[in-house]
């Protein structure tokens, strides 16, 4: 099997953490020898920060150098390789397109193995379980600003202007009761494009002053459904 390692360290790292890149290189080289595996190649991203992994050149080369032999990426840690959960899962779904692996010496993360395919396959889990979290929220926090009439975006919906304090939003009356007008069509059964028709027949404009649109009806029916 051949192996191609990834080294990387920043200007803080090499002082807080210990893992200069002489050490890394040094801990991957002995494993690839315990392990009887051909190191093929050693890439290094010195004083490069990993909070992206698209703006680390080396990286890229190494990714593409083990995608083509269908070997194996050996790294002293997965913060060597990735800050973010959403790179390294991205960097292991791509390893695994194209049937090449991961080794993490600090997390004895292997998924040449079952277990250290488990692992990532948890890892996967646990980041989409943080994704839903995180959306959860935000839904919560915008829900409870839209319950107390307070401003939620850059866009001020129909049927409100905004208060002098530039949070609260202040019902205006002619407005409020289009809103009305489009809930008493769409209750008929009237589609959007004949709601929209029927506002614009009506010589009534939208919030930025043109006709209405089936697209623009949707999006306040939309809203009035939330609230």
């Amino acid at each position: 099997m051949k192996a191609v390692a990834y080294i990387r360290v920043s200007t803080d790292s090499q002082a807080t953490e210990g893992v200069s890149l002489d050490a890394q290189q040094a801990k991957i080289a002995a494993y690839c020898k315990l392990n009887d595996i051909d190191l093929d190649a050693v890439y290094v991203d010195a004083g490069i920060s990993g909070k992206r992994a698209d703006n680390r050149p080396e990286l890229q080369k190494a990714l593409d150098h083990v995608c083509r032999c269908g070997g194996v990426l050996i790294v002293y840690s997965l913060s060597r390789l990735a800050r973010s959960t959403k790179d390294t899962l991205a960097i292991s779904e791509r390893l695994d397109k194209a049937k090449a692996d991961l080794v993490s010496l600090s997390e004895k993360i292997d998924t040449t193995t079952a277990a250290g395919k488990m692992v990532f396959r948890m890892m996967a889990v646990l980041a989409e379980f943080e994704r839903d979290q995180i959306s959860e929220r935000v839904t919560m926090a915008m829900d409870h600003k839209r319950n107390k009439l307070e401003r939620i975006s850059g866009r001020i919906p129909y049927g409100y202007t905004l208060d002098a304090d530039g949070t609260t939003l202040v019902a205006v009356t002619d407005e409020q009761n289009v809103l009305t007008v489009i809930s008493e069509l769409r209750t008929e059964g009237k589609s959007l494009r004949v709601i929209a028709g029927e506002l614009n027949r009506r010589g009534i404009k939208a919030k930025n002053g043109a006709d209405w649109k089936h697209s623009t009806v949707q999006s306040i029916i939309t809203r009035l459904a939330a609230a």
